[in-house]
């Protein structure tokens, strides 16, 4: 039988986890592709645009990731 604080465990400390773990992969997807990507292929920034956005990465944390995915990474195409 689960005790309160297995339960505890399970129910609140778990999801936290895993939303943490999803967003250190989003952060750290997000930094190598700035890394890998070449520089005419940045819509923003001009000639250091690579610099900014890497900079912008790593100290906006997963806010940072989240603005680099959809304005850089995710192309809409119309």
């Amino acid at each position: 039988m689960l005790g309160f604080s297995e339960l505890f465990l399970i129910l609140f400390v778990l999801p936290f986890l895993l939303i943490g773990l999803g967003a250190l992969i989003l952060w750290l997807w997000m930094l190598i592709d700035c890394l890998k990507r070449p520089d005419d292929k940045f819509a923003y920034g001009g000639t250091n645009a690579k610099l900014i956005w890497v900079l912008v990465i790593i100290f906006l944390g997963l806010i940072g990731a989240l603005v680099y995915y959809f304005l850089i990474k995710r192309e809409v195409k119309l």
